[in-house]
């Protein structure tokens, strides 16, 4: 899955307009234009399409948990410049303070199961032994989830 994919899924899930895109990552401290954020959604296919870099996702999904969390007391954490699947799920889990069990339950939403010890493997560190890679298939599969729950409300 790719970047661009990641910020048009939670996009279209939750509505997030232009300038509520742009004050995420003004949250996440950068600024950016309307015409960075139409690019960065455009469809891959499209001329004026624009990658969007990991090191933008990351900004973008620290601005989410800022404005859905509030700011970290003391020093803010560094941005990242690599991000993985896992870390994008980790910090959507923060960002909508999701628990393990509403994590599965939003994986069962999308017809996948995952078990709290799979799920568990996913949330650990890379150096840890019982860590795994969360595939692109797994994080469609959550942000489907996410979004059926979020179209039931």
């Amino acid at each position: 899955m790719t970047n661009n994919d990641v910020i048009r899924r939670l996009r279209y899930t939750f509505e997030y307009t232009d300038s509520k895109m742009i004050s995420f990552f003004k949250l996440g401290g950068v600024d950016v234009t309307r015409a960075e954020v139409s690019g960065w959604l455009k469809s891959d296919e499209d001329e004026a399409f624009v990658e969007l870099e990991d090191k933008m996702l990351a900004v973008f999904l620290n601005g989410l948990i800022i404005n859905h969390r509030g700011k970290k007391e003391g020093p803010q954490p560094e941005t990242e410049t690599y991000l993985n699947n896992n870390d994008v799920l980790k910090k959507l889990k923060i960002a909508y303070e999701l628990k393990s069990e509403d994590i599965i339950e939003l994986f069962q939403l999308a017809g996948k199961k995952v078990s709290k010890h799979e799920l568990s493997s996913f949330m650990r560190r890379p150096t840890q032994p019982q860590y795994r890679e969360l595939m692109d298939q797994y994080l469609r599969n959550f942000l489907y989830g996410l979004q059926l729950k979020q179209k039931s409300k």
